[in-house]
């Protein structure tokens, strides 16, 4: 697992709207709250600081979870809609670290699928009319392992079980999260938030 420096310095406070890097970054996810007897996860950069956080105080598959930086700002609210369409979730990026008005647009829209390979189908900038799809498919390698792909196929993010350095693949509640370059890492986590959601993984 890596290290963990609980007082390291955050991100700069424009991570709340994006977070953006030239090159293609490293995370490891644990699937544990760091509250005790919560659920939810815990994000680690490539330098063992926590960056992003889920905490879920009474059961998994909640209605409505927070994205959060280690401090506790939340970077996005993420809803469960009702809906006649089942498996539909939004994400509202918060602008200033509190809890968002359920009222605004969304920043995202995830939909689950029930056929084809595609696990959920994801429409991203709907707050800025700057609309974008994305596809998030499942690996077989299990529930929480899975691949954001754009409207072209191409990779943007990929999450699979995490292996020591001497290739020993750690337990399932421990992955690596590969981000590609000029993605938003918090929204790419936002998504990946949703899909842990409709797996009850969080």
């Amino acid at each position: 697992m890596a290290k963990v420096y609980p007082q390291a310095p955050l991100l700069s406070s424009s991570s709340s709207s994006g977070y953006l890097t030239s090159k293609q970054e490293t995370f490891t996810i644990w699937m544990k709250s760091l509250i005790v007897n919560g659920h939810g996860c815990t994000v680690f950069d490539s330098n063992g600081q926590i960056v992003y956080r889920v905490d879920n105080y009474d059961s998994r598959g909640r209605a409505k979870v927070h994205l959060m930086d280690l401090k506790g700002q939340i970077l996005f609210s993420i809803l469960r809609k009702k809906s006649k369409f089942l498996g539909v979730w939004e994400g509202y990026r918060s602008s200033n670290g509190k809890e968002i008005n359920p009222k605004n647009t969304p920043s995202f829209q995830v939909r689950r699928c029930f056929k084809g390979k595609s696990a959920c189908k994801v429409i991203v900038g709907l707050d800025k009319n700057q609309i974008q799809q994305y596809r998030i498919e499942s690996r077989s390698s299990g529930k929480s392992a899975c691949k954001i792909l754009d409207k072209s196929g191409r990779l943007v993010a990929e999450v699979k079980r995490k292996q020591s350095t001497c290739g020993v693949v750690l337990g399932e509640d421990v992955l690596t999260l590969v981000v590609e370059p000029f993605m938003d890492h918090s929204l790419i986590v936002g998504l990946l938030v949703v899909y842990g959601l409709i797996n009850r993984k969080l």
